[in-house]
């Protein structure tokens, strides 16, 4: 799928994703949500890591527009290093709930559409992100909450069908 290009495109498809991983958690019991898969990982951790990457996003907006460095993926950590530093969320966010994780994402996710909402068509696609690597704000938006809406939905979905997560 391309990516968007204009505010109108990043806004529908923002909401576009965020409906179906919605449709996909909303009836989903903590007890399912909190099973993990055969790897470790639970739906609880997923969402709750999609939060914090929303959250990271902002982060990486607010020291480009300080102009100061922006250090990515976060503070200390090399993208090569994400693994480790993705395990490493999932046992800080270990200890939510899953009503506290959904809201934490919900959050999140309404923090960012309205922030896409309020942002010029210039301000998301005019050029590079301010002390990013080269992508476009609005790509970098798009990354942090719509691209990660949908690989969180083919998690889940995987995790219905396999056996080995909700409902096994």
């Amino acid at each position: 799928m391309p990516a968007a290009t204009t505010k109108t495109g990043l806004i529908a498809i923002t909401e576009k994703e965020w409906a179906k991983l919605t449709r996909l958690i909303e009836a989903l019991p903590e007890t399912d949500a909190s099973r993990p898969d055969a790897e470790g990982t639970t739906i609880k951790d997923v969402l709750a890591h999609r939060a914090h990457w929303i959250g990271l996003f902002f982060q990486w907006l607010e020291e480009g527009a300080g102009g100061g460095p922006v250090e990515m993926p976060d503070h200390g950590v090399k993208w090569n290093q994400l693994k480790p530093y993705n395990a490493a969320l999932r046992e800080t966010y270990a200890g939510l709930s899953w009503d506290e994780a959904r809201a934490w994402l919900s959050a999140q996710h309404r923090r960012l559409l309205d922030w896409i909402t309020a942002a010029s068509d210039d301000t998301l696609y005019g050029g590079p992100m301010p002390g990013g690597t080269g992508w476009t704000t609005g790509r970098y938006a798009e990354a942090s909450g719509p691209s990660h809406y949908r690989s969180a939905a083919k998690f889940i979905r995987a995790s219905l069908r396999v056996g080995d997560g909700p409902g096994a």
